[in-house]
Parts: structure tokens; sequence; C-alpha cells
């Protein structure tokens, strides 16, 4: 769950501090308090994004920090172990998240650095955030399928694993196929040019590196005259006219007869110039040497010059260097290979084609099979929570079609496999099922999510559960209903939601109330963690609006005294 959650300039907040215990919690305030900066607070932490918008102005950044305490085995300690973090699954998870005033974000688990997609993965085993957006994705026919694999994952996903690991294979023979036979309609155009460039290529029979050893080949050539007249006369100054060794060689005698007489101070120097005598000796034996391995051979300069043109020649045709080049007369000897043998080839894949196409269609139907027995449940699940919601003459289906055939009748396959997903309702009796789109209010609709997100949260295991004005569009009876809801399903996680409806407000275990106030030119927001007293206040304003009246706190209180009885009653 989640413990402590600290934000900082975030927006109209410059400070709030948070606790938070079991159960369910609601957030009341009037309308532009700054309610759902909360909930976007939660919403970094899980991965959001961030922009410099979310920084309060004139500030340099903004901090969020939250704080979970979770048990030993819950899933998101091995997403983590995943991810290369240090962790202890019997410490707290704290994860930390700034937002700079130029946009840039930078995030902490556990004080280790870590990116938004890192965030994001763990996030997801945190904290599930439903708002009015939501409901979007519940009319979007193409998320159907994915809620029900969702639901029914244990034994869904292992079939559809396979199915798509045969739907890539099927997926590279095809685009394999296409190219060949693109390959082939071009093969006339481009044999004759391929081999051109094969032979022209092999013909040259290049070595990797070669041009680079070539060009010092050649500086040497070209300076072969300087560099004898400069070897030469070095030679000349150690041992010919200038005698340098024979001088130095009588330094050396001298330096013997004096360290003689004061060995502890001349000695060292003495030793050292004799070794210079010994090395510049062995430096005029290796000029002399050298000497001897200059040559002034113009045939051989032009024959260099001469590979030279022709690797620069093919460099220009080919690839910009010789390994480039060798790469291409790879690339075009398999390409030739190809369309030599591409009857032979082409052969093999339609059977591999055809192949997959059977494995394709019956893993596909397994997965059908599959689907259609969780479609089944999926509806009894979501009918039975309808009914706790009031709506009980409601009716829902989850139908599962097979895809349109594609013109030529072949069946028709997707990453997902061959069905077509949907939800239907019927809101009163007598009227037949109809897409979920065509006939769903907005109270409907926030009915049937919260029914579906108390079917997932006994499923997925996430901690937090985050509602944004679910009872949107519903009052009375219904808005009760939703309550209570909401108050079953913190028993199996903590709950979080953002109301305007006291009917929502009294069910809560805990009561923050968010305030805007104005010092000055600046705008603060500031949370309470609300009192009983406070409470019978805060739902007296709630139905009452603007006047508090002796009416309306006797009637908060009466709300507060039979949600207490009927949360007993729901145990």
């Amino acid at each position: 769950m989640l413990r402590e959650l600290s934000i900082r300039n975030l927006a109209v907040i410059e400070e709030v501090h948070l606790s938070f215990r079991n159960g369910f919690h609601v957030l009341t305030g009037e309308t532009g308090a700054g309610k759902s900066i909360i909930i976007d607070a939660l919403g970094l932490i899980a991965g959001g994004r961030g922009s410099s918008e979310l920084v309060r102005y004139e500030t340099d950044k903004a901090e969020i920090e939250a704080m979970f305490d979770l048990p030993a085995d819950h899933p998101v300690w091995g997403a983590i172990e995943k991810l290369g973090i240090a962790f202890s699954n019997e410490e707290q998870l704290i994860i930390r998240r700034e937002i700079s005033a130029s946009g840039k974000s930078s995030s902490r688990i556990n004080g280790q650095m870590v990116n938004l997609t890192m965030l994001r993965e763990i996030g997801e085993w945190l904290v599930n955030i439903h708002g009015q957006h939501e409901h979007q994705s519940l009319l979007n026919v193409d998320q159907h399928i994915h809620w029900l694999d969702e639901y029914a994952a244990e034994k869904i996903m292992p079939v559809k694993t396979k199915y798509q690991m045969i739907y890539q294979s099927f997926l590279q023979v095809q685009k394999e196929l296409k190219e060949l036979d693109l390959t082939s309609k071009k093969a006339l155009q481009t044999i004759d040019l391929y081999r051109f460039q094969q032979e022209e290529i092999s013909a040259a029979k290049l070595v990797p590196h070669e041009d680079e050893s070539l060009w010092e080949e050649k500086r040497k050539l070209s300076n072969a005259e300087k560099m004898y007249q400069h070897t030469a006369d070095a030679h000349e100054i150690l041992y010919g006219r200038g005698k340098a060794l024979d001088q130095i060689n009588r330094v050396v005698t001298h330096m013997n007869e004096i360290a003689a007489y004061d060995r502890e101070n001349l000695q060292a120097l003495s030793e050292q110039i004799q070794g210079a005598y010994y090395q510049l000796e062995d430096a005029a034996y290796q000029l002399r040497d050298y000497l001897e391995t200059i040559e002034f051979n113009s045939e051989k300069l032009n024959q260099i010059e001469q590979r030279l043109d022709v690797i620069a020649t093919l460099r220009r045709k080919y690839g910009d260097s010789i390994a480039d080049i060798l790469q291409y007369w790879e690339q075009i000897q398999t390409e030739l290979q190809q369309i030599e043998h591409k009857d032979q080839r082409m052969e093999l894949l339609q059977k591999q084609l055809s192949q997959h196409e059977r494995d394709l269609y019956e893993a596909a139907q397994r997965l059908s099979d599959e689907r259609i027995q969780a479609a089944q449940h999926l509806a009894d699940d979501i009918i039975k929570e309808l009914r706790d919601l009031h709506m009980d003459r409601t009716q829902f289906s989850v139908r599962v079609d097979k895809l349109e055939q594609a013109n030529d009748g072949a069946p028709k396959f997707t990453k997902d496999g061959s069905d077509d997903v949907e939800f239907l309702i019927s809101a009163n009796p007598g009227e037949p099922l109809r897409p979920l789109q065509r006939i769903a209010s907005g109270g409907e609709l926030s009915r049937i999510m919260l029914a579906m997100k108390a079917i997932f949260a006994r499923i997925d295991h996430i901690p937090v559960l985050v509602f944004d004005e679910v009872d949107t569009g519903v009052s009375g009876r219904a808005a009760q209903a939703i309550a209570e809801k909401l108050s079953l399903l913190s028993r199996d996680c903590q709950v979080f939601s953002i109301t305007h409806l006291p009917q929502v407000a009294c069910m809560a275990d805990s009561h923050y109330a968010i305030y805007k106030s104005i010092d000055g030119q600046r705008t603060f927001t500031q949370v309470t963690d609300l009192t009983a007293q406070e409470r019978i206040q805060e739902l007296a304003r709630m139905l009452g609006g603007v006047e508090v009246t002796e009416t309306t706190l006797q009637h908060a209180e009466e709300m507060l005294q039979l949600a207490r009885i009927q949360k007993k009653n729901l145990q």
C-alpha cells in the first residue's frame, strides 16, 4: 500500500506531505481546488510523462516522493530485480520523481537512478489510475480483446504466446516470398550487372587494409632520394669526416682519467658518457644497414600507383573502403544465388507458408476456444458486479466472432489472433444486446468500468487503485451503490477516489479535503486529513453548497452514522 506521499512545487501545490492508511480514501473540494493534482502526482510516480508546465511558477523544479509498504511476495519485487535495481523486499519501496522548469525529468527507485521506461514498468505494478479518459478505452472496440485476454490471462496468454510465435514465422516467410517475387521481376535487368560487378571486384583480388600499406610504401618510394640523403649525412657525421664518435671517445678517455681521482662524484657521470658512446655507435651501424635498404625503384612505384588507381575506381563504385567493397561483393553474391535459385527457394517457401497457415489456423482456433469460454465467465462476473451497482436489469455480453475474411476468402490473421471481440449491453428489458458505445450513458459507463475494475483488482494484485470522479453522471441509489462497491474493493487494495458526491464521501475510511487559498498574488493548495468533526463540516458543504446550516450538519452526521452501519453490513 501507499504509506506516504510528498509533493513540492507541483502546479499550485507549494508543499504537501500526506500519510495514508489501509482502506477507502476520498478526496473532496471545490471545483478548481487542485484535487486532480494529487492524482497527477501519483501518475508521475507511476511513470507518467511530465512537463515544465507542471512546475510551480517561479520555482526550479517539482518534486514528488512516494513510499510503498508491500508484502515480500508482491510481483513488483520480481520486476525490480529484473531491471537490476538493488532492493530488500523486507523494506519499504521509495520512488522519487523530479521535473525541472526546463522540462527535464529524473527518477529514482530506492535512491537508484532509472529512466522513464523502467519507472513505468515498476509503476504498472503499483498504481492504476482510472479517469474519464478510460471511458473512451471502454468504448474503443479494438481494446475489448485486450480486456478479455487480461481477464483470463492465466489460460489465454500461453496459447496466445504460441500463436504469436507462429504468426511471426508466417510473416517472415510471407515477406521473403514477396521480396523474391519482386527480385524475379528485376532479375533480367540486374543479373548481367551483378555478374559484371562480381567479376570486376573478384579480378581485383582485394585484401583488407591493402590500400593503407600501399600508401605507406608509395610514400617511402616517392621520398627515397630525400631519405637516402638524410640517412647518409647522419651516418657521415657519426662515422665520416666529422668523426663525432671519435670526439666522444676522447671524452670517455678523459673522464676515466679524472674519475680515478674522484670516483664518488665522477664515476657515474663517466659511465653515463661511455654508455652514450656505445648507443651512438650502435645507431651508426643501424643507419648504415638502413641505408642499404633504401631503393630507387620507379617501376615499383608505378605499379603501386596503378594498384591504388584500381582500388580508387572500385571505391567510387562500391564503397568507401575495401571492407565495404568486399561486403558489397558478398551481398550481390547472395542476391545472385537467390535469383539463380529463386524457383527452388520460392517452392520451399510456399510449402513453409502453407504449413504456417495450417499451424496458424489451429493456434488461432485454440485461442478462440479459450476466449469464448472466458467471454462467458467475464460477462457473468460483470453482470454480478452490475447487480451490486443497481443495474439489475442490465444484460451484458462479450461477443467473440471471427474477423472478416480477406478478399480471396482466406482466414484473416492479426497479431492478436483471428477474433473480433466486442462488449454488448442491453440496459432495459426487452431491448436487444447492442454495442456498448451506441447506448450506454455516462453514468452507465462509470458503473461498467467500476465493475470491471472490481474484477481485475482481484486478478492483477495492484495495491493502489485511483478513481478520478468515477461517479460522474450518477446520483441517488446508483451513487450509494458505487460507494459500497468502492468500499468493498478497498478490502483487496487501497482505493482513492475524487468525488463530488456525499454518498460516496461518507463511505470512506479516510477523508482528505483540498482547499485553495490566495495569498497576495500567489495561489496555494492545501490538503487536510479530516477529523471526525471536520468530516461532518465537509459533508455538510457537499450537501448544502455555500451555506452550511444546522439541518445539513445533522444530515451529514446521520450519513456518517448510516455509512458506518452499512460498512459493517458489507463485511
